[in-house]
This record gives structure tokens, sequence and C-alpha cells, in this order.
């Protein structure tokens, strides 16, 4: 799951925030340290200290120019208002659930022995209400889903803790509820699936471009899909 370093904190978010909407979320734009302690109501020194702490979270990169600073927001910035906007909406709107698509890849093969553990299959039965199908379906995001994705850190998941045997330590992962659509073919119904988990490792090698489903079927015989078929996951809360 994505987290913010310790350096970056609500005043910093908001500083963010003031970039972005001056235009650094879509390109670069030109930012001086007066006219952001203005929007700021604070002190140049204290404009300039946010923007450097942006910097070292890797949320913003800048070009330091002759009238000012050039400033644009990283995948990393983009992500963290991301998740402001997410927790927002759950404040205001009665529909929080995240909606992302991409297309069905072949994975590495690894998630038929991790998902197979002893200590990891106790949990699934216990806290996600059924035991998973040894293997995951891999999703590949589409670019708009990649960012959207973020959103996910808002919703409450359900924790799986990790473990250790006398040999290894095995991590810790994530799993958020989701439904499982098909695109169907044109002039057929949408085929549908419920009973679904999004699973993040804490630790993975996968990019933000790739999800990782469960559910206690196989998900590519029950939906009769194939690599390349296009999806939709709705993703809620427990």
């Amino acid at each position: 799951m994505a987290q913010a370093t310790e350096r970056v904190g609500y005043d910093e978010l908001a500083t963010l925030k003031l970039v972005a909407l001056d235009g650094a979320l879509t390109g670069r734009v030109t930012v001086t340290c007066a006219a952001l302690a203005d929007q700021l109501d604070a002190s140049n020194q204290t404009a300039s200290r946010r923007l450097q702490q942006l910097e070292d979270a890797d949320y913003i990169d800048r070009e330091i120019t002759g009238d000012g600073q050039r400033i644009s927001l990283t995948d990393a910035g983009e992500r963290a208002l991301q998740r402001e906007y997410a927790d927002y909406r759950r404040l205001f709107e009665d529909d929080t659930d995240v909606r992302l698509s991409g297309r069905v890849t072949s994975g590495m093969g690894e998630g038929s022995h991790y998902i197979s553990l002893p200590g990891y299959m106790t949990q699934f039965r216990e806290r996600l209400g059924y035991e998973p199908f040894p293997g995951t379906l891999n999703v590949e995001l589409d670019e708009d889903s990649v960012r959207e994705r973020a959103r996910m850190d808002a919703l409450d998941p359900v924790p799986i803790d990790g473990w250790e045997t006398d040999d290894r330590t095995y991590g810790p992962a994530f799993c958020w509820p989701a439904t499982v659509e098909r695109t169907p073919p044109e002039g057929t119904d949408a085929e549908r699936y419920e009973t679904v988990h999004v699973i993040a490792p804490e630790r993975t090698h996968h990019g933000d471009d790739q999800l990782e489903l469960i559910a206690p079927e196989k998900l590519r015989t029950e939906l009769g899909i194939t690599d390349g078929d296009h999806l939709t996951i709705h993703v809620s809360e427990q």
C-alpha cells in the first residue's frame, strides 16, 4: 500500500494542491516563493521549505530558473492528491467505490504458490470467508486506472498478517472486496463475478499498472476469459 513519507504532512499536501491548481498537474508551471507564500498566508521561507520537502518526497519535479521555479507533479504527487480526493468523496458522497479497468495478462506463476501457503490460507478463510482458488488473475490497468488506483488507499482493506516458519518470513498483504465484469461482445450481456478481492502484498515486484485478483473459483473459467480480454473491476471497502 502506498504511503507518504514522514516529511509530507497536511501543510505540504496543501502546498501540493495549490501548485497542482496552478497547472503543475498537467504540465510545468512557473512558481515563485513570494506568490506561493501569499497563497499559503505564510513566509517566503515557509513556502520554499515546503517545496523542498515535496521534492525530497518525490512529489514534484522542479527546475530553478531566473524568474522562479518550473514545477510539475510526479506520479507519486498525483497519487497523493488522488488519496486526498478519495477521502473527501468518503465524506460527501455515498458511492466511494473505485472503478478500474484493464486487460487480462499472464502472471509469473507465483500466485499459486503463495496463495496456497497455510499461513495465508487460514487467514483467507477466516477474514475473507472463503478459500481462494490457488492462483491470482493478473490485470494490466489502463492509463487512467493506474492513476485512479491511488484512491484505493483511502478504502479500508482486509489485513492479512505476515507470518514465519523456521526457514523464512512471509510478509503481510491487504485485500479489498471487488466485483469483476467482463466486457462482453457487442449485443450480449456483461458477465459479472462478485466474490472477488484485490490482493496487494506489502512488498511486491509488480508496478502500479498491475492488479492481482483472488476468488473462490478460477476466474478465467467462470468468466470465460483469456489474455487480452478487457475487465472492469469495482473495488470497495470491507
